[in-house]
């Protein structure tokens, strides 16, 4: 039996992992680009030089695991097109390839590991007085913003968006422009224009679903994900299982929150199926959203099961410590196959 898992972000490593334990008899093999996971969660640390966001991929897999380091250029029926002219065959895919990390030229991608360390470099060379603009006002243009203002205080940070913390409470969305504006972060409201001065342009814009589905004539929703059944399976391939960012699960949101139990639940699916056993639609409930401000600062806001902000959240250092657990249980997931969520109403 061979099995295929496409990607290795934190979808794809938990369902690999897994699946190592689940089918013993089975050829599992993961392909990806780099030779590195990256923790996505940490990116803005990269980027204002507070921490690092990557660890050997070869050491967070299964040493039972094999490595493809190349990009998929088609998924056929059975078999893989791999950019490097090679072709891999599959009984089953695991398609976690997440999404694209696009920016408008000038700009730096703030969710692609390269974009990232580009920037870092960028920003490393810009002299006290500079001026550096993020766009996109959710949960990543916050924290890249509060994080370069936090390292770089001699610069100029501002912050341009629509809307800024949309998705948490209003008292903790203040709580979170309060930080900002201690920090010295301009908070701009409006549409960002490409010819507006900045030394350094940072782009915390949500993503693109990679457009390798649609090449391969993968069923896709209208933002190019992979249609998916209530287990995960590929409405259009029955031997292909799509999760994370580039699979279209109703009621998921693009986070490690959700892709985590998504592989998780792929991999018990996929091994039910080869057993011959019934497979379990998948289900969760998201439990809240954690913002970093910052190394010593953050905001932890509660939700409703069905991802709506409560009224309860708290911030400051304790938030801060809970925020750092998370992302460190984050890669003990991926590294171990286990993934801990709570299930959905029934």
């Amino acid at each position: 039996m061979k099995i295929v898992v496409a990607g290795a972000g934190y979808a794809g490593t938990v369902a690999a992992n897994r699946l190592a334990r689940k089918v013993a008899d089975a050829q599992i093999t993961v392909v990806n680009p780099s030779t590195e996971f990256v923790e996505r969660v940490r990116l803005h640390e990269l980027i204002a030089g507070s921490g690092t966001a990557t660890q050997p991929l070869r050491d967070v897999l299964d040493d039972r695991i094999e490595l493809r380091i190349t990009a998929i250029e088609k998924v056929g029926d059975g078999v893989l097109t791999l950019s490097n002219g090679e072709s891999l065959e599959y009984d089953k895919l695991v398609y976690a390839v997440g999404s694209s990390n696009d920016a408008p030229e000038g700009a730096y991608a703030v969710g692609g590991l390269e974009t990232a360390r580009a920037a870092k470099a960028k920003l490393a060379d810009l002299t006290p007085g500079s001026t550096v603009t993020v766009v996109g006002g959710g949960l990543t243009g916050l924290e890249v913003a509060s994080e370069v203002a936090t390292e770089r205080p001699d610069l100029t940070v501002r912050i341009v968006g629509d809307e800024f913390g949309a998705s948490l409470s209003s008292s903790a969305r203040e709580r979170v422009l309060d930080v900002l504006r201690d920090l010295g972060v301009d908070i701009v409201t409006g549409m960002w224009t490409p010819d507006e001065f900045t030394d350094l342009t940072l782009w915390a814009v949500a993503g693109q679903a990679d457009t390798l589905a649609a090449r391969s004539g993968l069923a896709t929703d209208s933002a190019g994900r992979v249609a998916v059944d209530s287990c995960l399976r590929s409405t259009s391939n029955p031997n292909v299982y799509a999760i994370g960012d580039s699979a279209s699960v109703p009621g998921a949101r693009l986070s490690c929150q959700a892709a985590l139990p998504q592989g998780a639940a792929a991999a018990d699916n996929l091994a039910c199926d080869l057993a011959g056993q019934v497979e379990k639609p998948f289900s969760m409930s998201f439990v809240g959203q954690n913002v970093s401000l910052g190394r010593k600062n953050a905001v932890i806001q509660s939700a409703h099961r069905n991802d709506v902000p409560t009224r309860i959240w708290f911030g400051g250092r304790p938030g801060a410590y809970l925020k750092e657990a998370v992302c460190r249980g984050a890669l003990w997931s991926a590294r171990t196959g286990n993934a801990l969520w709570v299930r959905g109403p029934k």
